[in-house]
């Protein structure tokens, strides 16, 4: 199943909703979910394995493309899609004029307006039908109901997971994306956008966990605001990092940030490599 649609509608919120943990990094700024992020939910009769998409926008330069991909890709993978639309905006267009589309995907797509919770009731009346599943992704409105409809467009199949597991991906990943969280939650302007993490280290075997994490900027600028005067705002971001990760690992955590310099690297096909993004190698829409 993959959750797809416009940048900033919900998709991770709702991916962490139907999970039941925080796996997908949230922020106000668009454009936060830069790689699919995969979820795991299982219960006694079924289980549902969800990938979360970066935003569908029309790309500007090599990371937006390497993002579009990747949200193309899980549209073509899925074997159920939820498209998701901001209800506050209304009636949305359709996944394929949404996405910018050659063709309608041949998973069965189920059209989904989240942010009820902020809509009048005779608003929400409005928009509520038969093919549209109306829910607060934050509040958990509709949800259940939404989750039964998905099931019923599920194949069957064996469980493919163990049943305690909530994702396919290393916990190295969601610890990069942590600290990137962060970065978007205490940072402004164009330094966020301009941010990329790697986690260096992970030593299990030590008490507290060591973890030795760089944040990759694209200039000199965006080093010295992120480490601030004397060094504050890298305590900062350290500090509040650290507090998620623990939360996440269930564990103490020893986190040792870094702020390196990676000249343009969102515009650098080698470097956009070196963080496990892939760009398109051939016409895909």
């Amino acid at each position: 199943m993959t959750v797809a649609g416009k940048p900033n509608v919900g998709k991770s919120t709702l991916l962490n909703r139907i999970v039941g943990e925080k796996l997908s990094i949230t922020s106000p700024k668009p454009q936060s979910t830069r790689d699919r992020v995969v979820g795991i939910r299982t219960t006694h009769d079924s289980q549902m394995v969800i990938l979360d998409t970066p935003g569908l926008l029309n790309p500007r330069y090599p990371l937006q493309q390497a993002m579009r991909s990747t949200a193309l890709r899980a549209l073509e993978d899925a074997d159920v899609i939820v498209y998701v639309s901001d209800a506050t905006d209304g009636k949305p267009p359709s996944l394929v004029e949404a996405a910018g589309l050659d063709r309608t995907p041949q998973a069965p797509i189920l059209t989904v307006l989240n942010k009820s919770d902020r809509l009048e009731p005779t608003k929400a009346a409005e928009l509520t039908t038969n093919d549209v599943a109306l829910v607060s992704a934050l509040s958990g409105d509709g949800v259940a109901e939404l989750m039964s409809r998905i099931e019923e467009h599920l194949p069957e199949s064996p469980f493919l997971y163990p049943a305690d597991e909530i994702s396919t991906q290393p916990v190295r990943f969601f610890v990069a994306e942590l600290v990137r969280e962060t970065v978007l939650e205490q940072l402004h302007d164009e330094v966020p956008y301009s941010v990329a993490v790697q986690v260096e280290e992970y030593r299990e075997e030590r008490s507290p966990l060591y973890i030795r994490a760089v944040i990759y900027v694209e200039r000199d600028s965006q080093k010295a605001i992120i480490i601030g005067s004397k060094g504050a705002q890298i305590r900062k971001i350290g500090e509040s990092a650290r507090a998620k990760i623990e939360t996440f690992a269930d564990s103490k955590v020893y986190l040792d940030l870094w702020v390196k310099v990676l000249a343009n690297w969102r515009k650098n096909p080698g470097s956009l490599s070196r963080f496990g993004y892939q760009l398109s190698t051939g016409k895909r829409k």
